[in-house]
């Protein structure tokens, strides 16, 4: 039952496809403009904001990695 409700769900994603920006459109706006130094900083913004919850996961899997080893001594 869950393979099949997986499987229809894939298949309704495939067939709504739609055109996605990757920008919202202030950032889309000011990009725009033509400075090449503040799309620069932009992009390099957007990689900032992204390390931090890649950080915050990696913690968390690695207490509960060092959990489940102290439970199983």
């Amino acid at each position: 039952m869950f393979k099949k409700i997986i499987i229809v769900f894939l298949a309704l994603c495939g067939f709504s496809t739609t055109n996605i920006y990757s920008q919202c459109a202030m950032c889309k706006a000011v990009i725009e403009g033509g400075n090449e130094n503040m799309a620069e900083g932009v992009n390099s913004g957007i990689t900032y904001l992204m390390v931090f919850p890649y950080i915050l996961v990696g913690i968390l899997f690695y207490f509960i990695y060092r959990h489940r080893k102290k439970i199983k001594k």
